[in-house]
């Protein structure tokens, strides 16, 4: 098991960009995991369908779908192009490779939350004048919390070790958009095994603990 300078950069980019990929996933994950927990529609079928694809299909197959959503001659691409947004082959790639990858995790671990809240007590709020979004956030994400942490979790976890729609979306640019995986996959091929290894460990600590502390919020939701 070996570390150097590359390495850690590679460990601190991946984890960066996976933590910025939750966040940005985070505020619209807790809003659709929301409505499809509490309006009751024909649709929501469909809609979870389409949410959870990226869980069943292989991963290039996602990344060749958002290669041709942002490449520079779709309509996406080309006009975040002409608006100086570029996402292929940058940090930017590796950033909508992983949010895609990880959001359905997310809205199936906040959407159950969601459902397990009494909806009686939003009810009561609402007949003693409470707003809306105050009801939202004095009364169900004070209850559903544990979802919201656990699900932030498996997404961030699911992100650090996203390979394929990420090596499609962004390549595996030394330096530039090589992630933990894909140095990994490199290393491998390199025959740089201790190198592959001190980033295998790393992958598996992190891995270990968003899991392990999500399972344990997840198991303490009936003890509140």
């Amino acid at each position: 098991m070996s570390f150097t300078e590359a390495t850690w950069n590679i460990t601190l980019f991946s984890l960066a960009v996976a933590l910025a990929s939750t966040l940005a996933i985070l505020p619209f994950g807790i809003a659709l995991s929301w409505l499809l927990a509490r309006k009751r529609s024909r649709f929501n079928n469909f809609v979870e369908t389409i949410v959870l694809l990226p869980l069943v299909m292989p991963p290039v197959a996602t990344g060749l779908i958002l290669l041709k959503i942002f490449g520079r001659r779709s309509p996406v691409g080309g006009w975040l192009y002409e608006r100086g947004v570029e996402i292929l082959f940058n940090w930017k790639g590796v950033l909508v490779a992983m949010a895609v990858m990880s959001f359905p995790l997310l809205v199936r671990s906040v959407k159950t939350s969601f459902t397990e809240v009494n909806p009686r007590l939003e009810q009561i709020a609402a007949s003693l004048g409470a707003s809306a979004p105050r009801i939202f956030f004095a009364v169900t994400v004070p209850l559903a919390w544990r979802g919201l942490v656990a699900g932030a979790l498996l997404a961030f976890s699911r992100a650090l070790g996203e390979f394929g729609a990420t090596i499609i979306l962004a390549g595996n640019i030394p330096g530039k958009t090589q992630t933990l995986a894909l140095a990994i996959f490199d290393f491998v091929q390199l025959g740089k095994d201790p190198e592959a290894f001190g980033l295998i460990v790393v992958t598996v600590v992190a891995a270990f603990a968003a899991v392990g502390i999500s399972e344990h919020l997840v198991r303490g939701k009936g003890q509140v």
